[in-house]
């Protein structure tokens, strides 16, 4: 089933559009933005992260405005990346790499409550990891879920992670190529 012309022809200006974006810091997914963060998103990541929900599965724990303005708003670059995940410009989560040595390192992600379970999620993803392998040259790509979340290890699944070991409670995973005969659910990819 077709989403219509309407919709095919943003999807082509936002295929048209990926190496423009990505030249500006944009990086886009199939129905997912990432945006860089700066220092003007921070009431809005102050407002997540204060959040109980919003922080259930990172790390548990409300955070300051102060740790949030440190951590999340791109001081640490380049040592952490950071992004605004955003579905037709409205922001739903946020998203940081941080490289662990030569061609590797790890993404985490977290969407806000309302924006998870619709597939979100693993399309910020993939277009991360696309952007870390073909852009930043990166071979190896890792995240580490609390193993109990099992909604999250499925979402990693999904965005094509596979899981190689566990630290502690953490379920190790490392990316998987996804291509696109897999995603639909071609039996033979």
């Amino acid at each position: 089933m077709s989403g219509g012309p309407r919709r095919e022809a943003r999807s082509d200006a936002l295929r048209k559009g990926s190496s423009l974006a990505a030249a500006e810091g944009v990086i886009a997914g199939e129905r997912t933005r990432l945006l860089p963060v700066g220092e003007e998103h921070l009431p809005l990541l102050a407002g997540w992260f204060a959040d109980p929900a919003f922080v259930r599965h990172w790390g548990g724990q409300p955070l300051s405005r102060e740790e949030v303005a440190r951590k999340y708003t791109g001081r640490r670059r380049p040592a952490v990346e950071s992004f605004l995940v955003t579905v037709d410009t409205v922001p739903i989560g946020y998203v940081q790499y941080v490289p662990a040595g030569p061609g590797q390192g790890g993404i985490d992600l977290v969407l806000v409550p309302q924006a998870q379970g619709s597939g979100l999620g693993p399309d910020a993803a993939r277009a991360l990891v696309r952007h870390l392998h073909t852009v930043l040259g990166w071979s190896r790509v890792t995240v580490d879920p609390e193993a109990s979340n099992s909604r999250a290890v499925r979402a990693w699944t999904r965005a094509g992670f596979r899981p190689v070991g566990r630290q502690g409670s953490r379920l190790l995973m490392e990316c998987v190529p996804v291509t696109a005969s897999a995603r639909r659910g071609d039996p033979q990819a």
